[in-house]
């Protein structure tokens, strides 16, 4: 049976190696590089799945391990799947639950079979192995699947780091074998190793042999420096395969797009530009901006000069500050458009940048104006 998934690189910068690329899926064709905004309980906060797409918005996320919880399996095999219970028609991922079962249960048990947990939702004990975290994305439907693994936190020892690598690669296998023979749903196995040079560079080698059309990244932006993360990517980098997308997960700041991009990195997700945006921040080409600031009550210029996103075009700094100070959810709302647009806007520059083999320059001149927090403009 023909594969439904391909990757065509279509330029590969001379500067730096990054690529721009096509990713067809069953639902749409993806330009890489990419970013994709995060939907965790089949939306993304806040946003319809129209304004998405005026955002241009190619691919989305799900949680594997909160739609297990909520709706469940049976209510999502009765819709037909994620598309067409949230009313999304172009390509979606979700996954595998591995991060969420390790980070949001104080009371798991990590055995070879699987993991034990506790809901967050009602403390009921829950189960999750490779098999049933594909069987879970089965009655998602997803597009791309993540396999099951365990993301250890920085600062453990290496002994476990290799354990948990180790684990991995065994539950990788276990996720091979019963999603292989899918042709409506890719696999994406996943590098672990957490941050120990040696174990990087096994786990990438060994996970590349199940890799059919797409690689991942996982374990990094976890709390470690930026440095070490950007570092762990190079190491990296000449062991991905070379006609396969590299997905970068829970990345989503705009200077490490950029410089994960240099990195040879074409996938990003994250929930950072609609999470701060509920809190009240603005992400700019320069910086971002703390709306919460009583500098802003009079300031009645777009959240960002230049920028054409729904909430530039027709609000200004001010409002939105009196908005988020009376926690109404327009407020919000507003700046979580701002915010995805900001990061479409980024992507479709950076794929410019590559297209005219300029991307290291690019960079630098993002560099030279980037404020890591918060930006006074």
């Amino acid at each position: 049976m023909a594969s439904k998934f391909s990757y065509e690189i279509i330029h590969v910068d001379k500067q730096t190696g990054a690529r721009v690329g096509k990713l067809t899926t069953p639902h749409s064709v993806i330009t890489t590089p990419v970013f994709m905004p995060v939907g965790t309980n089949a939306t993304v906060k806040g946003l319809t799945p129209e304004e998405l797409k005026d955002l241009g918005a190619q691919i989305i996320l799900s949680n594997t391990y909160h739609l297990f919880l909520r709706p469940g399996t049976d209510v999502l095999d009765a819709a037909g799947g994620v598309h067409k219970f949230m009313n999304w028609d172009r390509s979606l991922l979700t996954d595998s639950g591995g991060f969420q079962v390790f980070s949001l249960s104080k009371t798991r048990k990590i055995k070879e079979e699987g993991v034990e947990f506790a809901s967050i939702i009602d403390g009921s004990k829950q189960f999750i192995s490779p098999e049933k975290s594909i069987a879970i994305q089965n009655s998602i439907g997803s597009d791309i699947m993540m396999a099951f693994d365990e993301c250890t936190p920085p600062g453990v020892k290496y002994e476990y780091a290799r354990e948990a690598m180790e684990r991995t690669l065994r539950w990788l296998a276990r996720c091979y074998e019963v999603s292989k023979d899918n042709p409506d749903q890719m696999l994406f196995p996943i590098i672990q190793g957490n941050m120990f040079e040696d174990l990087r560079i096994e786990s990438a080698r060994r996970t590349a042999e199940y890799a059919r059309c797409g690689i991942a990244i996982g374990g990094l932006s976890v709390g470690e420096p930026k440095e070490v993360m950007y570092h762990m990517l190079e190491i990296m980098r000449p062991y991905y395969p070379d006609d396969q997308p590299r997905y970068l997960m829970g990345v989503g700041s705009v200077d490490c797009i950029v410089e994960g991009v240099v990195r040879g990195v074409d996938m990003f997700d994250c929930v950072l530009p609609t999470r701060i945006a509920r809190n009240g921040t603005a992400m700019t080409r320069v910086g971002n901006l703390n709306l919460r600031n009583a500098r802003f009550v009079k300031d009645f210029r777009p959240l960002e000069e230049g920028c054409t996103c729904y909430a530039c075009r027709h609000y200004s700094r001010a409002y939105i500050h009196h908005l988020i100070g009376k926690d109404e959810m327009l407020g919000g709302r507003l700046l979580s458009i701002h915010n995805i647009h900001a990061l479409m806007r980024l992507t479709e520059d950076i794929r410019e940048a590559i297209m005219e083999d300029r991307l290291m320059d690019f960079r630098d001149e993002w560099a030279a104006n980037w404020k890591d927090k918060i930006t006074e403009d």
